[in-house]
């Protein structure tokens, strides 16, 4: 399991560097869509939609959400004063979500009482999970790309890297020193010694990267405290998924990344860090 990770980790790694870096938005856009419709058709998984033409459904809606949302970045609209409202809606939602999914997460299996027979509710979590993680990764891309098209590519690597770094302390760590589980009516494997060791590897190597990536337009202070909470969501958004898996017996999303296992299983820690490191550093410039 451990050398099926390390092989995917290292093929990702300058897949990933390469498509953040010599893509246009357009074929980045296009890239990413592909990896939420994919997330999308194994969130029906999840929810136990074994008729393919329910999970096409699923996926036709997120590829319409996906299209407006791709319109809306391209017209630039975060840089007009007159939209600066609407993105404030925007991430108050996304942070409330993840807020809820903490909350269901601590609850559970408590909480599972009241979405684990509504399709439509399983839906809609699935909309609030993927969906951001689409609109942070392009709208990170692009930031402040009218004065220099290389700062939002360095925070799209930066932020990419820390919950990579995250998630590999994590699991090694609680490999070897874990003995105390972290949530066991979740993620049995999951420990506190590899939770906790993981968050302070990455949050040093935040400290250590901001010294030296070229993203001077914003307070190191900000990016470092941004940085911390979007760790912390990583987390959230991991455990979030494992508690959607637990409550539909389903041990992966899929199978297409061998050691980790479905697209969903990749990103599950990107859809909530993403999107939240976005917001903030959206809100710490208005």
């Amino acid at each position: 399991m451990l050398r099926n990770r390390l092989i995917s980790m290292f093929t990702l790694i300058p897949i990933t560097v390469s498509a953040v870096f010599l893509l246009s938005i357009i074929q980045l856009s296009i890239i990413v869509s592909i990896i939420c419709l994919i997330s999308a058709w194994e969130w029906g998984k999840i929810m136990h939609f074994t008729i393919y033409i329910h999970r096409t459904w699923i996926c036709i809606i997120f590829g319409l959400l996906c299209a407006i949302t791709m319109i809306m970045t391209f017209q630039n609209y975060l840089y007009f004063s007159n939209w600066r409202i609407f993105w404030y809606i925007f991430s108050s939602i996304i942070i409330m979500w993840w807020i809820l999914a903490f909350i269901l997460i601590l609850s559970y299996p408590g909480s599972a009482i009241f979405w684990r027979k509504s399709n439509m509710l399983q839906f809609f979590f699935g909309i609030l999970t993927i969906l951001p993680f689409f609109w942070g990764v392009l709208t990170l891309h692009q930031f402040h790309n009218i004065n220099n098209n290389i700062i939002g590519k360095w925070c799209l690597l930066y932020i990419i890297t820390l919950v990579w770094i995250n998630d590999s302390s994590a699991y090694v760590i609680g490999k070897t020193l874990g003995k105390h589980k972290l949530l066991k009516t979740i993620s049995p494997k999951k420990t506190w010694e590899g939770c906790i060791g993981g968050m302070l590897i990455s949050i040093s190597m935040a400290w250590l990267c901001i010294q030296y990536i070229p993203i001077n337009i914003i307070n190191p202070s900000i990016i470092f405290i941004c940085s911390t909470i979007a760790i912390i969501a990583s987390i959230i958004g991991d455990l979030t998924e494992s508690m959607f898996k637990r409550e539909s017996g389903v041990k992966d999303s899929g199978n297409l990344i061998p050691g980790h296992g479905g697209i969903l299983d990749r990103i599950d820690s990107l859809v909530a860090a993403i999107p939240i490191f976005t917001c903030l550093i959206l809100l710490s410039q208005f």
